[in-house]
């Protein structure tokens, strides 16, 4: 390897080890809302209310089911999803005899840990899983979309159902849909949802949601 080329790899190493390092930081600070206080959310009377309280949220957790398919392939499991602010921690169990697969991230980085501990740094979460695994979920805006909400950094085309909820979102080359919504944490929320993409289907069903102050 010549003087310059090592240079640049040990640059890019450096990139990477900040990178995860912030990423960590941010997963410390999710641990948080083990502490705070869970709260009750605002009535919601019209799409308009609906999407001004639920985009103003930042610190929330749900838990439920998941299944994936990719063409024959296919897995049920359970997945869990923690955010606070740009951080969230992702845990989807059970897939395919792989045990838990969890995914990290802060906005800048994401980072995968396999059921080895192994940590590797994704540079684009959703084609890295379909590639390591032969499936995927759309990390970068279950965020919004398990809300109820297009992701507000893409273009997106939506239909709202009687009681304007959330019923179909086509955006970023997936189609979702919300076809239940149920009473938690005091207001409607969403309770299934299917999302498909080019190459996989995703359908989850949230048992619990819980909201922090």
């Amino acid at each position: 390897m010549s003087g310059v080329s090592r240079t640049l790899w040990k640059a890019r190493q450096a990139s990477k080890r900040r990178n995860v390092l912030a990423l960590l930081c941010g997963v410390m600070m999710l641990s948080g809302c083990a502490t705070r206080h869970a709260i009750q959310l605002p009535e919601m009377k019209d799409w308009a209310t609906r999407s001004a309280v639920l985009g103003a949220v930042e610190h929330f957790e749900f838990s439920g089911r998941v299944a994936v398919s990719t063409g024959d392939d296919g897995f049920n499991g359970k997945i869990r999803w923690r955010q606070q602010g740009e951080a969230f921690q992702a845990t989807v169990a059970g897939p395919l005899g792989i045990g838990t697969v969890r995914i990290e991230g802060d906005g800048r980085a994401v980072v995968h840990t396999d059921k080895d501990g192994a940590r590797t740094e994704m540079l684009n979460a959703e084609q890295d899983l379909l590639d390591r695994y032969g499936w995927t979920i759309p990390v970068s805006s279950m965020r919004f979309w398990a809300l109820g909400l297009p992701d507000p950094t893409a273009a997106a085309q939506t239909e709202l159902n009687a009681e304007q909820q959330l019923q179909k979102l086509v955006q970023r080359n997936w189609t979702v849909q919300i076809s239940r919504y149920r009473v938690s944490s005091g207001q409607s929320m969403p309770n299934l949802l299917s999302a498909n993409g080019a190459e996989t289907r995703v359908r989850i069903v949230f048992d619990k949601w819980l909201f922090f102050d």
